[in-house]
């Protein structure tokens, strides 16, 4: 799983809209204390030609970000995505149906939330000169602009987003990385920086200077009772590790060259701890690792002397090299992805053996010399790819092995999947057997809801966006979720949908498993 949530670090609303006099605009009124946040404009109500506006400012602990960055808990930029999500606070006043909001970069100056709180008659002015309003940010620093200074969506579209409202009760989904990366002023972001001073949420330019109202649109803010509902800053990535281990396959001419790569991982475990491998004799970084393959000895104990051609492709160079050029993952994992051709009788076990060098020894063109440094030698059974006459259309039984009734807010805990084809037809030989073959799922998904109201805590992540994808390694599936996304106190529900290529969809597994959150 690759979620973390930041719940906004400050939000206020801001108004030149009239108080009840319509006479006197509200202009100094604060409201950052409100649980609710609000955006409108208003045509006409104090006069023929009048304009009342309110928009909403909402800031996110950008500092964190950056340290969860520097410390590897999410992604360098280009693999992590960034969404901006508000939650509809529902009213009995009129929605704004088919409308258009404008997500923009706050410029020009921090503000401060302040402790104001009526959101109706605009009674509560600046307290002891702290809170943004409509004219300042903070005390002695107004808004080169009334209403605050924002970045203009036909100059600088990196740092403005819109979000259609249809029906005028929707929550707010949007994809804010590029200026998110800009905050971060990460490595490798070619859109420069960008002072974190937070986003602006108003109607479109059109819909604020047009002769009709849109009149309200509400959400939750960051002082909201209820969990879920808070601003949000959610950044998504797909983790999942995909090591085919427990089903690595021949080449074959029925798939094209990229399916006919395997990845095989290395977790380097020290006392418990995933590890870096060591810097070899010559201060070589170890974010590069080499794997040979060898076929068994005479009694298939322990690798052969010679290591095995490899085709090209993945991360072997040339064809008939024999070694891959590994990567680094994070801390401790390092992968390797190649192709691996058969002879008329394939070898029924190949031994993998990590090392630190590739280049060929003294003995000629069968010997490599594997360095200095050996790291580890494992094993795989490879197999042949079957083709089928008819469509599968297979269904299974899901359990998760090593599921608790109950778990804690600050702990991330691993689950783990057993599954096995639904129509499992033991012969005798699997009679004999303690139980069916661990099945691994090479696309499947999970989702969290709250059991008592179906509320989705952590939805599918099957489209564009797999941040809910599950990893597989030698013992099956598998996926990590951290307990902090999910309100205390309540119990929760996880299902499964796994991708089915015959029909092109997911298909959602039937089992439920619950558990609390303590």
């Amino acid at each position: 799983m690759a979620i973390k949530r930041y719940v906004a670090s400050a939000d206020s609303t801001i108004t030149n809209a009239f108080k009840s006099d319509l006479t006197t605009r509200g202009t100094g009124s604060n409201m950052g204390l409100a649980d609710i946040l609000e955006t409108f404009t208003i045509y006409g109500q104090a006069n023929s030609a009048s304009l009342e506006k309110a928009r909403v400012l909402v800031n996110f602990p950008v500092s964190t970000i950056t340290t969860d960055r520097s410390a590897g808990t999410i992604p360098g930029s280009g693999s992590v995505s960034f969404y901006l999500r508000l939650f509809n606070a529902e009213h009995g006043q009129t929605l704004p149906r088919n409308s258009t909001l404008e997500i923009k970069a706050v410029l020009s100056a921090s503000w401060e939330e302040g402790f104001g709180l009526d959101m109706e008659g605009y009674t509560d002015a600046t307290r002891d000169s702290t809170g943004v309003n409509w004219i300042y940010a903070k005390e002695g620093t107004a808004w080169l602009n009334e209403g605050g200074d924002y970045s203009d969506p036909d100059m600088d579209a990196s740092s403005s987003f819109t979000q259609t409202l249809t029906e005028g009760d929707e929550d707010i989904e949007v994809d804010v990385t590029t200026l998110v990366e800009q905050w971060l002023n990460s490595g490798g972001n070619v859109l420069g920086s960008k002072s974190t001073y937070g986003l602006g949420v108003m109607f479109s330019s059109s819909h604020e200077s047009a002769t009709r109202s849109f009149y309200t649109k509400k959400f939750f803010a960051r002082s909201s009772e209820f969990f879920f509902k808070r601003p949000v800053l959610e950044a998504r990535w797909d983790s999942s590790k995909k090591d085919d281990r427990a089903k690595v396959y021949y080449s074959s001419s029925l798939v094209s060259g990229e399916d006919n790569l395997n990845t095989i991982y290395l977790y380097n475990y020290v006392r418990g701890h995933l590890r870096d491998l060591p810097h070899d004799s010559l201060g070589n970084t170890s974010d590069t690792v080499y794997v040979s393959f060898f076929s068994g000895n005479a009694g298939n104990t322990e690798p052969n002397s010679i290591p095995l051609l490899l085709p090209a492709g993945g991360g072997v160079a040339s064809a008939n090299d024999r070694n891959v050029t590994g990567s680094r993952v994070s801390t401790g994992i390092y992968k390797a992805k190649f192709a691996l051709t058969s002879a008329k009788t394939p070898v029924g076990t190949i031994y993998d053996v990590w090392h630190n060098s590739h280049s060929l020894d003294g003995g000629g063109a069968d010997h490599l010399d594997l360095g200095e440094i050996q790291f580890k030698t494992g094993s795989f059974k490879p197999r042949r790819i079957d083709s089928y006459d008819i469509a599968p259309t297979d269904t299974y039984v899901t359990s998760i092995t090593n599921l608790r009734k109950s778990y804690a807010t600050n702990e991330t805990a691993r689950f783990r999947l057993y599954v096995r084809p639904k129509d499992w037809n033991p012969t005798a030989y699997s009679v004999a057997s303690s139980e069916a073959e661990n099945t691994t799922i090479d696309s499947g998904s999970f989702r969290v809801f709250r059991v008592i109201d179906d509320y989705e805590a952590v939805a599918y992540g099957t489209g564009s966006d797999l941040h809910t994808m599950m990893s597989h390694d030698l013992s099956g599936n598998y996926f990590d979720l951290d307990m902090s996304l999910l309100e205390p106190d309540y119990m929760y529900g996880v299902r499964f949908a796994y991708y089915n290529g015959s029909v092109g969809d997911w298909m959602e597994q039937p089992e439920v498993f619950k558990f609390r959150v303590e």
